[in-house]
C-alpha cells in the first residue's frame, strides 16, 4: 500500500464516564484532559494524522458536546463527525453500531483514552491481506502494563477472555481493531453491545485476524496511566 493513498477513517470511542478519573473529569469528558497545554485528543488526532489517517468519527456520550464544541468539523488537517449515543449509554459496540451511517465498508476502532503509535498502515494491509472481517492488533505485555487477555501461537489469537485470564495469555488486546461494517449490522439499533463481545464472536466462527504490533500503548483511562501518558509526550515532543 502507497504510502500517499489515504487510510481508512478511525473511530473513536469517546462516550465513557471516565470515572476512574474523577474528580478531574466531573465537569469535563476524558478526550478534553489538559496534557502540555492542548486536550488530550488533540494528541490523539495529530497521531493519526501523522500516520495518514485524515477522517475520524467520535462517538461521543458523557459531556460529548463539551467536545464537539472545542474541535467542530476538523482540526489538524483531519476532519472529525461525530455520533451521539442519546439518552442511554449504548457500550463499545453499540456506539459504533450508531455510527455506521457516517462509515465506509472499512474503518479501524481505537478508544478515546488510548495513545498508540503503531504503524497504522502495516496494520490496515494486513487487515485488507486477511479477507477476515475483524481484526485485533495485540502486544507481547506479559502482565506489565495491564492483565494480558489473549493466547496467541504467532499466527492466530487461541483464546481470548478479559475476565478469565490464564497463565497462557502472554499478549494483551493493544486497543486498535480493524472492521468490516458487516460485523456491527446485525446489533439492533439502541441495543446495548459491548465490543469484547464482538472479538468473541469473531473468534469463536474463525473470523478474526490478529497483528502484533510492537510498541507499547500508552492510555489515560487511570490515573497511572495518565501519569505515563503525559511523561511520554513530554519526552517526544520536547
Amino acid at each position: 500500500m502507497s504510502d500517499s493513498v489515504e487510510l481508512m477513517p478511525a473511530v473513536i470511542l469517546a462516550g465513557g464516564y471516565a470515572t476512574r478519573l474523577r474528580p478531574l473529569t466531573d465537569h469535563i469528558p476524558k478526550a478534553l484532559i489538559d496534557i502540555g497545554g492542548r486536550p488530550f485528543l488533540w494528541h490523539q488526532l495529530q497521531l493519526l494524522r501523522r500516520n495518514g489517517i485524515q477522517r475520524a468519527v467520535l462517538a461521543v456520550g458523557y459531556l460529548g458536546e463539551q467536545i464537539q464544541q472545542r474541535f467542530g468539523d476538523g482540526s489538524l488537517e483531519i476532519s472529525i463527525d461525530y455520533s451521539f449515543d442519546g439518552p442511554l449509554p449504548l457500550g463499545t459496540a453499540g456506539a459504533i453500531r450508531k455510527a455506521l451511517p457516517l462509515l465506509p465498508e472499512r474503518f479501524f476502532v481505537l478508544y478515546g483514552d488510548s495513545y498508540l503509535t503503531c504503524d497504522y498502515r502495516s496494520v490496515e494491509a494486513a487487515f485488507r491481506r486477511s479477507g477476515l472481517p475483524g481484526m485485533m492488533t495485540i502486544y507481547r505485555n506479559e502482565g506489565l502494563l495491564d492483565s494480558s487477555n489473549v493466547e496467541y501461537d504467532g499466527t492466530r489469537i487461541v483464546r481470548y477472555d478479559k475476565t478469565n485470564r490464564t497463565p497462557s495469555m502472554r499478549y494483551i488486546d493493544y486497543g486498535l481493531g480493524v472492521f468490516h461494517r458487516d460485523v456491527f449490522a446485525s446489533i439492533e439499533a439502541g441495543e446495548r453491545s459491548d465490543l469484547a463481545d464482538i472479538y468473541q464472536d469473531l473468534l469463536t466462527a474463525g473470523k478474526l485476524a490478529a497483528f502484533e504490533v510492537h510498541e507499547r500503548f500508552y492510555e489515560i483511562g487511570s490515573p497511572e496511566g495518565l501519569r505515563d501518558t503525559i511523561e511520554f509526550l513530554r519526552r517526544s515532543q520536547s
